[in-house]
């Protein structure tokens, strides 16, 4: 495999991609001159230079793509999605960097550093004109409690300040040990006397605070953002700036960049810096190292730990969830080998000690495993639950509370224009995965090599004549399962077989008297 990197980062995340595969680094490459070359890799490294495109994906065949960074607004997501591309990113690697660059801006705003340090260096000393103020008993709005919101919030503290803070996403637990009030949006906008941004560019956040937002807020305060240009309508912090409703801002991002036409340049109250949150040495070794280290295992068909657009396993649930991900995976092509139909619903009905757990990936290998065998389109982690919305099939997750230490079972309920049909299973001990229920036949299947179905009367006789066709055809049985309705009613039988099923002897035993149908469905 082949990997390529088109921006520049540390030699330290090369030489760990360079140990397992081939590295080339081509960098400050045109949109055209990548879509030329990208045929040829698998993977593709960028900082934030090089802009992802559709066009750049369109015809490539690159299973990752990972940014060594946090923001991922320079990649096609959607397009990287639709197309089956995991995107992985380093959100972790630049956080110190980040968090402090923002208390140093703080900081500099609060004591007016780099307009005195202008001034005596143009022989000026004037020390009334840079009167500034105590951070020390401040309300600091952070929106945005990610890792760096965390960060800066903790540091923050630290100097004095209260802090106000506004995320719709954020989990309890990630802030109960941090003295934060946890508020609406208006609110940190209204009682904050600086605000700071740690939010990425969505379409949500993209010009989050223009001219309405600057009216609610106090006269006089202080603004930072060190996350993405777009977040503050720079048109309405100009004319903010410029009555002194916002006495100060500090960016370090800005909506165009480099922003060197912008007339927020020109205004003596902003502090700008050319985009240097996660410009230490210390941060782009890290980013580097973390991003080639995922990329690795992307590449190897490894979990990633973090993954942009993909679900994630949490580290603590990694041991349990991940043998259901494969069960899961390997019912859906079990069910879709099995029958056939339009399918319209699936539903993933979780029990006992994985109902506890975040399903997420189960379910979204479920359906992989399904789509894979109908769709010419290859059906990865990445791209299976976008793949399923596009063709019109609901998505349902149930989980049935059970006692704790009830063992784990998934059964997987499929609606089809042809009726509904359901496939369950269950993982044992030592990661051994089970398929124990077709429908309502109650089986113990090993999903693994070539297994022959059959549906058909519960009749003396069937089960020798199907053994003895098999044999004449030098075909070995492996294991075989019996599961039935009723005494002599319909009944379905499994056989483990050791080599594969021609369709002669298939439909050969579909002929035999009281057979209702045959397949083979191959792991």
């Amino acid at each position: 495999m082949k990997i390529l990197v088109s921006d520049d980062i540390a030699q330290e995340g090369i030489d760990i991609l360079n140990q397992e595969y081939q590295v080339d680094v081509k960098t400050k490459l045109s949109e055209d001159e990548l879509v030329e070359i990208i045929g040829s890799y698998d993977a593709l490294v960028v900082r934030s230079a090089t802009k992802v495109t559709a066009k750049i994906m369109e015809n490539s065949n690159l299973k990752v793509i990972g940014r060594a960074g946090v923001g991922v607004d320079n990649i096609d997501l959607e397009a990287a999605t639709k197309k089956g591309i995991l995107v992985v990113n380093a959100p972790e690697g630049n956080t110190t960097a980040a968090s402090e660059h923002t208390i140093a801006l703080l900081m500099a705003l609060a004591r007016n550093i780099p307009e005195a340090v202008r001034s005596l260096k143009n022989k000026v000393w004037d020390r009334k004109r840079f009167m500034g103020i105590e951070l020390n008993g401040k309300t600091l709005g952070v929106v945005g409690l990610g890792r760096i919101g965390r960060e800066v919030a903790k540091k923050a503290i630290g100097l004095g300040m209260n802090i106000l803070a506004y995320d719709p996403y954020i989990i309890k637990q990630q802030v109960e040990n941090i003295d934060i009030k946890v508020v609406d949006l208006d609110t940190v906008l209204k009682e904050a006397d600086f605000i700071t941004f740690h939010v990425p560019l969505t379409k949500s956040t993209y010009h989050m605070v223009g001219e309405k937002q600057f009216s609610m807020m106090k006269d006089g305060v202080m603004l930072i953002n060190c996350a993405r240009g777009g977040i503050i309508d720079e048109e309405a912090l100009y004319e903010a700036l410029k009555s002194g409703k916002v006495a100060g801002c500090a960016l370090d991002v800005f909506e165009k960049e480099p922003p060197l036409e912008s007339p927020l340049l020109d205004l003596p109250n902003l502090i700008a810096t050319p985009h240097l949150g996660a410009s230490t040495q210390e941060a782009q070794v890290s980013v580097a190292v973390d991003v080639a280290k995922d990329v690795i295992r992307a590449l190897k068909g490894e979990m990633v730990k973090n993954p942009v657009n993909m679900v994630h396993i949490r580290p603590e649930e990694y041991s349990e969830i991940r043998p259901f991900v494969d069960l899961a995976e390997k019912m859906g092509s079990f069910y879709t080998q099995l029958r056939n139909g339009r399918i319209s619903e699936v539903e993933m009905i979780y029990t006992g000690k994985i109902e506890r757990m975040d399903v997420k990936m189960i379910t979204t290998a479920g359906i992989k495993g399904i789509l894979s065998n109908i769709l010419q389109t290859p059906a990865n982690l990445v791209n299976a639950p976008f793949l399923a919305r596009e063709r019109g099939i609901k998505i349902i997750e149930k989980k049935i509370n059970q006692e704790q230490d009830a063992p784990g079972v998934v059964t997987m309920k499929v609606t089809t224009d042809k009726g509904v049909g359901s496939v369950t299973g269950t993982v044992q001990a030592n990661a051994d995965e089970r398929i124990v229920a077709v429908d309502e036949y109650k089986i113990d299947l090993i999903p693994r090599g070539n297994i022959l179905l059959t549906f058909h009367r519960d009749r003396p006789g069937i089960v020798g004549k199907v053994g003895t066709l098999l044999g004449k055809n030098d075909i070995n049985i492996a294991y075989m399962q019996l599961g039935r309705k009723s005494y002599r009613g319909e009944a379905l039988m499994a056989l483990g077989v050791d080599e594969n099923l021609p369709d002669d002897i298939l439909s050969e035993i579909r002929k035999i008297d009281g057979m209702e149908n045959a397949v083979l469905i191959k792991f």
